[in-house]
């Protein structure tokens, strides 16, 4: 039985400016005959292909927080959804507080993906876009509001208001919906994700294993922060990052002594005898 390794992408696998070294690509791509590789992340289908040109990816991916499963290849294998009418409900009770989300949702069955913005953007969400001001998916919206079928709605901004929106939205949908309040390292907030609540990268990684066939006992994975959490339970091997979350650490089987900067996967899998 092959073993496998999945691997969260931001702060984890990629270094803080989105790259990804030669060195890491080297040794993560000599596992790909022996073992089954994917990835597990917050980010869309197209910027995880962006940023993976050149890493081997034999297994369906992770994709959106685990609102979409998904071969490199555009294959759909598990999509969690959130409707129209939920999404407008957010939306509304994000505008009481003055706040507007970016809502990711899926433009069409060819894997395209819409990034949906108000033209009433906070400082934080202003840094967020000046990254994707050259996508053809982004649309701004005087009057935002849910498509069909969207994978999740994601606020930024402070800790407090963000809580006191999730507090609120709870009341209403309870555990119908899944909040993920969490720190965002690159702009210096915090984010609100708010998603189906089956939506997360622990059922993603028992659609990839039902999928590919494997035993969760081989398999490793990488994380950093609180959305790597259902799937250090699910692994026989959960491995944090040394820039990881404290929380995040205390979860962990391994911690490593290298941060993402410092090719921390990479160092591990190269040291591993076996593999």
């Amino acid at each position: 039985m092959k073993n496998i390794y999945i691997t969260d992408l931001d702060h984890t696998f990629l270094k803080n400016d989105l790259s990804i070294s030669d060195y890491t690509k080297t040794i993560w791509n000599s596992k790909s005959t022996n073992s089954i590789l994917s990835v597990a992340t917050a980010r869309t289908y197209k910027k995880t292909a962006q940023f993976l040109k050149g890493v081997d990816i034999n297994a369906p991916m992770i994709l959106l927080d685990g609102a979409l499963v998904a071969t490199m290849d555009k294959k759909i294998i598990d999509t969690k959804f959130i409707s129209k009418e939920i999404v407008d409900v957010i939306i509304n009770e994000g505008a009481k507080l003055g706040i507007y989300p970016f809502v990711l949702a899926l433009a069409d069955q060819n894997l395209n993906e819409a990034f949906l913005h108000s033209n009433i953007l906070n400082v934080h969400q202003k840094e967020v876009l000046t990254r994707y001001v050259k996508e053809d998916n982004l649309q701004e919206c005087k009057d935002i509001r849910g498509m069909d079928e969207n994978f999740k709605v994601v606020y930024m901004g402070e800790e407090k208001l963000l809580e006191e929106l999730s507090s609120f939205l709870e009341q209403i949908f309870g555990n119908s919906l899944k909040f993920i309040l969490a720190p965002e390292a690159y702009v210096g907030c915090y984010f609100l994700t708010i998603l189906h609540k089956d939506a997360d990268k622990s059922h993603g990684i028992k659609s990839i294993s039902e999928y590919s066939d494997f035993d969760l006992s081989k398999l490793t994975v990488f994380g950093d922060n609180f959305n790597d959490l259902g799937m250090f339970e699910l692994a026989g091997i959960s491995v944090a990052v040394a820039n990881a979350q404290v929380e995040v650490k205390n979860e962990a089987d391994i911690v490593l002594a290298h941060t993402n900067d410092e090719d921390a996967v990479a160092k591990y899998l190269e040291g591993l005898k076996f593999a």
